[in-house]
């Protein structure tokens, strides 16, 4: 028990130092070597991820309407269903759904990608060669998440509360007016930063998950299918607990 725990917090410790390594590389973000590597992460993050993004978003705004709008009905409160909506939405759900998301296609991807190089040696020739696989592996990653998590998150709210007017209008009798006034009367610009800064860690917390399970994978494609499901596994739980802990440090 204690060996595992001491374990454990090894490998914790190893993916920080990884990941503050990769935010001194930072500094070549605009060098020729790096540019095209981290406009081709940008891309995959977010360009890639949109189709999966606008489905997820717009129904679950749809769903938390209708199941918000019911009960506010019984209540003769209906009209209130933008307010529950917008800030559901912006505070909690936006950025939980989207890094849930992200961290199941595109942190499975990362750690799928580094840890077939792993096996193929490919690591080992860059490092032998000098050339830090921080600096072109994990950096451009970095970057990418950190940039395209809040503006994904915005995506996905604005999808929300579209979906969630929708089903207002059509299934509960809330005017598309009354909808929107509500909302913008009640949510917060608060809740929306504390939103966005959740996206910032989040994206944090699947390049560092992501890359750290790709650079330690072992036994051939049976390991990169382990680091793989690691990943989204551990990046899951990450999230929540994170999340958490955020809206307790913001709201209490």
């Amino acid at each position: 028990m204690g060996r595992s725990v001491l374990l454990n917090c090894r490998e914790v410790g190893r993916a920080l130092i990884m990941i503050m390594n990769a935010f001194l590389q930072c500094r070549f973000i605009f060098s020729r070597r790096n540019r095209f590597d981290v406009f081709y992460q940008l891309y995959f993050t977010g360009v890639k991820s949109l189709g999966v993004m606008t489905v997820v978003a717009t129904f679950t705004g749809m769903i938390l309407a209708l199941q918000t709008g019911l009960e506010l009905r019984r209540f003769g409160q209906e009209v209130q269903i933008g307010t529950a909506v917008a800030i559901s939405i912006t505070r909690e759900m936006g950025p939980f759904m989207t890094a849930l998301i992200v961290a199941a296609s595109v942190g499975s991807s990362i750690a799928a990608a580094l840890g077939t190089m792993v096996v193929s040696e490919e690591v080992a020739a860059l490092e032998i060669m000098s050339i830090s696989p921080i600096r072109f592996l994990v950096m451009p990653r970095l970057v990418a998440l950190i940039i395209m998590m809040p503006l994904l998150t915005v995506y996905t709210d604005i999808l929300g509360i579209l979906g969630g007017s929708v089903v207002g209008f059509t299934q509960l009798d809330v005017s598309v007016q009354a909808y929107f006034d509500n909302a913008m009367q009640y949510a917060a610009n608060k809740d929306l930063y504390v939103g966005l800064f959740k996206a910032f860690l989040f994206g944090i917390i699947i390049t560092m998950v992501a890359c750290h399970q790709g650079f330690n994978t072992k036994d051939g494609a049976v390991g990169v299918g382990r680091a793989t499901r690691n990943t989204v596994v551990i990046s899951f739980l990450t999230i929540l607990i994170v999340g958490y802990m955020v809206t307790r440090l913001f709201y209490t």
